[in-house]
């Protein structure tokens, strides 16, 4: 077949896979986003703060940490920021809730993100919430969280917006979320399918050999950990999702696999979001990176041990 034949093969079969991924990865994350807005509106969010503010205690943080933690996990790391900048918290104190907003955000979508693609949404959501405290409290060792608070100079007290307009607000900020993600599914699967139609995978795949070997991951995973480390677990999972259905990765790859994305995707936007704060960038990128090799490499040991 020529080669002009070949591209417009793969460009076929991207757009269809694209379409069918984006509109997959729609069905979960609208109605999930507006449940968790409703949430964030009503003040529920607000009111169960206390039930983990005994555990702030175990971080050396104020209890107000407590608010930006929750509305983190499970409104998503917008919540987590605004929550943050209104909020009397040290650097240091905001340094070690953005590290642990970065590991566990956004688990009730992103969880079923990674459900959808091939692992325990339970089990994905469990591993980056035992992540994200061991990460944390490693790191109030090296920094100081008991320092007393500095009150933002933009803090002001706001009230909830009526409604209507935060029904507005989250139709926009999802709709772009949602153009955002239709572009970057179409293309990568687009790419993906060309690749595979050229026999490019193979190529592909030993380009990545090294860094995948320091993750601790199978080379045959490399597309999707760039995807999903670039872009999210939102984008992710639509590209992951085809190759759960194709069968091509085994039980323990998938597994490796979100583990590492769920400590460590989204490198470049995420972590940006939190610089405005103060945060220094060391803390921002370097800490979730090395708690994902490790986090693989102790799964890997655990499966050697369960095999023997």
């Amino acid at each position: 077949m020529k080669e002009e034949n070949l591209f417009r093969l793969g460009v076929r079969r991207g757009l269809t896979k694209g379409w069918q991924g984006f509109l997959w990865i729609a069905k979960i994350i609208l109605p999930i986003s507006l449940f968790t807005a409703i949430l964030a509106w009503s003040g529920f969010l607000d009111a169960i703060g206390f039930l983990i503010r005994p555990a702030m205690d175990f971080f050396g943080l104020p209890a107000v940490a407590a608010v930006p933690l929750v509305i983190g996990m499970l409104a998503g790391i917008y919540g987590g920021i605004a929550a943050m900048a209104v909020l009397p918290m040290t650097v240091d104190q905001m340094t070690l809730v953005a590290v642990f907003l970065l590991i566990a955000h956004n688990l009730v979508q992103e969880c079923a993100v990674q459900g959808n693609s091939g692992v325990n949404p339970l089990k994905a959501a469990l591993f980056r919430l035992v992540t994200a405290v061991l990460t944390v409290w490693a790191l109030s060792f090296f920094l100081d969280p008991s320092g007393g608070p500095v009150a933002p100079e933009n803090a002001a007290a706001a009230g909830a917006p009526a409604f209507t307009a935060m029904i507005v607000d989250w139709a926009v900020a999802a709709s772009l979320l949602m153009v955002r993600i239709f572009f970057i599914v179409m293309f990568v699967l687009t790419i993906l399918e060309i690749a595979k139609t050229f026999g490019w995978i193979h190529a592909i795949a030993r380009f990545l050999a090294p860094l995948l070997r320091i993750m601790g991951l199978s080379g045959r995973v490399g597309l999707l950990w760039v995807t999903a480390v670039v872009f999210g677990l939102a984008y992710g999972g639509a590209v992951i999702v085809e190759e759960v259905k194709n069968g091509r990765l085994t039980e323990t790859e998938l597994e490796e696999l979100h583990l590492s994305i769920g400590i460590n995707h989204a490198m470049i936007e995420d972590p940006s979001l939190f610089l405005p704060l103060g945060i220094h960038p060391f803390w921002l990128w370097v800490p979730r990176l090395v708690v994902a090799i490790i986090a693989v490499r102790l799964l890997t040991l655990w499966y050697a041990f369960r095999r023997r």
